[in-house]
């Protein structure tokens, strides 16, 4: 059990049958009336996030959510499949817990698996990753000053935009929380 008393950033908790993690808290003592704690919260499955405050007696079922690195193998329909690095188990997930950030992943990278009480609610893949450019417009030399950009398809089947210097057989580096473009790869 945990009081609001004892909320701290990052913390996760179980309220009404939900797992919320605390974002901001706040310990306000006003000068008439009783002491209370802001609290700013996300609900860790479905990610909406709420304000409320709390007495600070006020008790908690602490919730733990497991997070654990897998390799990603293959997929079979609407299955993925996930490798335990450390007992070789493959473990297969819904495409309907990948975010559309898994979009970015090839064949053998790790990604962290989240999940409560046996079930898996995230899947979060590594925050940058280097893919090849397989299909684009050859690129001009010298285009930078404009900040020009032409669709290019990754080795993963995505379309991101590039800067016009880029050609077929590129490695790039992709931000996987924005799917934006950072840099050309090196080596």
């Amino acid at each position: 059990m945990i009081s609001a008393s004892e909320f701290r950033n990052g913390v996760t908790f179980e309220m009404d049958g939900k797992v919320m993690q605390v974002i901001e808290f706040q310990h306000v003592k006003p000068g008439k009336g009783a002491a209370f704690v802001r609290t700013k919260m996300k609900n860790v499955i479905t990610g909406a996030v709420i304000e409320t405050s709390f007495n600070p007696t006020d008790k908690f079922e602490n919730a733990y959510v497991e997070r654990k690195t897998m390799q990603y193998s293959y997929n079979d329909g609407s299955l993925y499949y996930f490798m335990d690095m450390e007992s070789f188990e493959l473990t297969p997930i819904d495409a309907s817990v990948l975010g559309d950030s898994f979009r970015f992943v090839k064949e053998n990278m790790e990604c962290t698996i989240y999940s409560y009480k046996g079930k898996t609610f995230n899947v979060e893949p590594p925050t940058f990753v280097e893919l090849q450019v397989t299909v684009t417009d050859p690129g001009f030399k010298g285009d930078t000053a404009t900040n020009a950009t032409k669709p290019a398809t990754l080795e993963t089947g995505t379309e991101v935009k590039v800067p016009l210097f880029i050609n077929p057989g590129d490695k790039i580096r992709i931000d996987t929380r924005t799917g934006e473009y950072l840099e050309r790869a090196r080596g």
